[in-house]
């Protein structure tokens, strides 16, 4: 059957696994940062409410919570180029081969 072939390509094994490791080391850069900040609000509320210089009004924690929103960002921006350079070459490959 035609998934089987499919499946058992060299190609798309490597597809597959690069595409699930690249994901799961992203989801857990950004869960890892978003679970930081909310134990931070949760435990040491005051740390990310002091300004962040003398008689500044914004605070760590706006600081805090923009560089959370930047880093969502970055992530997809690293998801996109590798997934625009390297993946899409080995389903290239996978197609090639499977024709």
């Amino acid at each position: 059957m035609e998934i089987e072939r499919i499946e058992g390509h060299p190609a798309f094994r490597r597809l597959a696994f690069e595409r699930c490791c690249l994901g799961r080391v992203l989801a857990t850069a950004m869960a890892g940062a978003y679970f930081a900040y909310i134990l931070t609000i949760a435990f040491r509320p005051g740390l990310l409410g002091r300004p962040i210089a003398e008689g500044a009004t914004t605070t760590w924690g706006i600081v805090a919570g923009a560089g959370l929103l930047a880093l969502g960002f970055v992530l997809t921006a690293i998801y996109v180029a590798v997934a625009n350079t390297r993946l899409d070459t080995l389903s290239d490959r996978l197609r090639e081969d499977l024709r």
